[in-house]
């Protein structure tokens, strides 16, 4: 399935339930008010509060069996990081093989689907990142290959990334990424990119200080720190490594 395929399947569901426990910013007080105009990122124009919302209320939505398209998601998930030609049963160890925690394509976190999921495969299909290679590389990096059996050596490739597209999401809670969406006129563009970048930055630090997965707590909160903090510089660094 095709990013805009499954986007288009969302917005044409109700997703009320998810909208219902979507939480917008708090208000703030004067004094607080004052300082963010003086000091804090932007409000989100109006016209981006519908994108907003819908994100929102997407990645509040579970994994659903008995969803065609959640199914094929999974199914395109499988075949872009293993570049297999063929589908795959829809439980089984290839699951964990992929860093997924159990064996049905899912973890215990919430609010996998789809935002997450979509975004195993999107940020390689879209915007600026249509010229990045395939995900490969990053993949590859999760794990070695010991004789038959693959064993992780560093991290579980899927797990990052819910972690990475939970920190993305919160970051536009926040509305953190307020300026750049305001400045493209755009929310998913932006969450897409800062995701990948996000990706990469985590790959870097794991390649070059030669991560395992003892240190992942560590790159995580970095992670999350640049994602609050400085979305534009991780964005800026995707941009340069697409330009080489």
């Amino acid at each position: 399935i095709s990013f805009t395929e499954a986007l288009q399947h969302f917005q044409s569901m109700e997703l009320s339930e998810s909208r219902g426990r979507v939480r917008a910013p708090g208000r703030r007080g004067i004094l607080a008010a004052l300082l963010r105009c003086l000091r804090g990122p932007p409000r989100l124009r109006p016209q981006l509060r519908g994108e907003q919302e819908l994100v929102l209320a997407m990645a509040q939505c579970a994994l659903d069996d008995s969803e065609w398209v959640h199914m094929r998601i999974l199914q395109t998930i499988y075949r872009q990081l293993t570049r297999s030609g063929l589908g795959c049963p829809r439980y089984g160890a290839h699951w964990e093989e992929l860093g997924f925690q159990g064996r049905r394509g899912s973890t215990l976190l919430p609010g996998e689907i789809p935002i997450p999921k979509i975004q195993l495969n999107l940020p390689w299909s879209n915007s600026v990142l249509s010229q990045l290679p395939q995900p490969l590389p990053v993949f590859q990096l999760s794990f070695h290959n010991a004789g038959i059996l693959v064993v992780f050596q560093n991290f579980p490739f899927c797990i990052m990334s819910v972690n990475i597209t939970q920190m993305v999401i919160q970051a536009l809670r926040e509305e953190r990424l307020s300026r750049e969406c305001n400045r493209r006129q755009q929310v998913i563009g932006v969450l897409n990119d800062l995701y990948a970048a996000a990706f990469l930055r985590l790959f870097c630090l794991w390649k070059g200080q030669h991560g395992t997965i003892a240190d992942a707590g560590f790159f995580l909160k970095e992670l999350e720190l640049s994602t609050k903090k400085k979305p534009r510089q991780l964005l800026k660094s995707l941009e340069a490594y697409v330009s080489r």
